[in-house]
């Protein structure tokens, strides 16, 4: 198994995946998917139903180079032809890890960005919660 697929194995494990078309979907609606996998042998209805999650969510779509019966080795089901990724971090870092990742340029430049506002806003929550529990909050309507 490469590190790719490893990687889709951890965030099961670490539930920041969603399986098949009704989860994917629901990720998608609430804004909480971050990248929508497409399997390379998905059926036409799938990718369909993928190219709508899309639209109505906004993840940007990637079509794995691998099988939905690899897909779903990775992720202990017997196929998974649709999963949508919750964790940006773990979306750039899966799509770094696939072969040959320069050829996903836009999709790179389109996560990257997002991992940044990520760990900015991860930063300042933790000096907010330091300022807390030392006492050093200031009011701004005094």
């Amino acid at each position: 198994m490469d590190k790719a697929l490893g990687l889709l194995g951890l965030a099961r494990k670490g539930s920041r995946i969603e399986l098949g078309e009704e989860a994917a979907g629901g990720a998608c609606r609430s804004s909480k998917a971050r990248l929508l996998l497409l399997a390379s042998d998905a059926g036409e209805s799938v990718k369909h139903r993928a190219e709508y999650f899309v639209r109505s969510g906004k993840p940007p779509l990637l079509i794995a180079p691998y099988t939905k019966a690899e897909l779903g080795s990775a992720l202990g089901r017997p196929v998974c032809p649709i999963a949508a990724l919750t964790d940006v971090s773990l979306a750039l870092a899966f799509v770094k890890a696939l072969p040959e990742p320069e050829s996903y340029e836009d999709l790179l430049n389109t996560l990257e960005p997002a991992v940044k506002r990520v760990q900015q806003r991860r930063k300042e929550e933790k000096a907010h919660r330091a300022n807390v529990r030392r006492g050093n909050t200031h009011s701004a309507a005094r």
